[in-house]
C-alpha cells in the first residue's frame, strides 16, 4: 500500500491512517511508514521526520539535529523548522479529515522563540468540521518542542477544507 492516490479511490487521507494502523505499532513497521511518508512527499523527507504517534486529528513528529539542517548559528534552520511545522499540521489535519473533504494550506507563520538544538518534537493537533459542505477555512497550530520540552517554534497553519 502506497501512500499516493494513483488510480486507487481511497483517500490519501485515508490511507495514511490504514497505513499507520498496519505499521506503526513497531519500531519496524514506523521506519518504513516513515520511508514510504518521505517518499510521497519528497520535500518534508529533507527534514528526515519521524512519526511516533498518529491518531485522527493529533501527530507528534521528531527530527534530529544533523548538519544538513543547520544554519550559520550552529541551529536547526529556520526553514527546516516550518517545514516541520507544516508537516505535523499537515497530518494531524489529514488524519482528521472525513472522506468527503479535501485540504490544502493557504498560509503559514512561524513564530521563533528560541535557538533550536537536538532532538525536536513537534505536536500538531487539528479539529477539522465533520462535515464540510462549502469551503472553510481552519487553523492548526504546531508546537516544536526541544528534548527538555522548551518550546522553541510554533507553526500557525491555515487549511482551506472544501467537498471532493
Amino acid at each position: 500500500m502506497s501512500l499516493k492516490n494513483s488510480k486507487q479511490s481511497t483517500p490519501a487521507e485515508q490511507r495514511l491512517l490504514l497505513l499507520w494502523n498496519r505499521l506503526g505499532s513497531n519500531r519496524a513497521g514506523r521506519w518504513i511508514f516513515n520511508r514510504l511518508l518521505c517518499r510521497a512527499v519528497p520535500y518534508s523527507g529533507s527534514i528526515n521526520p519521524h512519526i511516533q504517534k498518529l491518531s485522527p486529528g493529533f501527530v507528534e513528529v521528531s527530527i534530529k539535529d544533523r548538519r544538513a539542517i543547520r544554519n550559520h548559528l550552529h541551529c536547526i534552520h529556520a526553514i527546516a523548522l516550518a517545514n516541520l511545522g507544516e508537516l505535523a499540521s499537515g497530518l494531524a489535519m489529514l488524519s482528521a479529515l472525513p472522506t468527503s473533504t479535501k485540504a490544502i494550506v493557504i498560509h503559514i507563520e512561524m513564530e521563533y522563540r528560541k535557538k533550536a538544538r537536538g532532538k525536536l518534537i513537534a505536536t500538531g493537533i487539528a479539529t477539522p468540521p465533520d462535515a464540510v459542505t462549502k469551503v472553510t477555512d481552519v487553523l492548526v497550530h504546531a508546537e516544536i518542542k526541544n528534548e527538555e520540552g522548551v518550546v522553541v517554534a510554533i507553526a500557525h497553519v491555515m487549511w482551506r477544507l472544501a467537498p471532493r
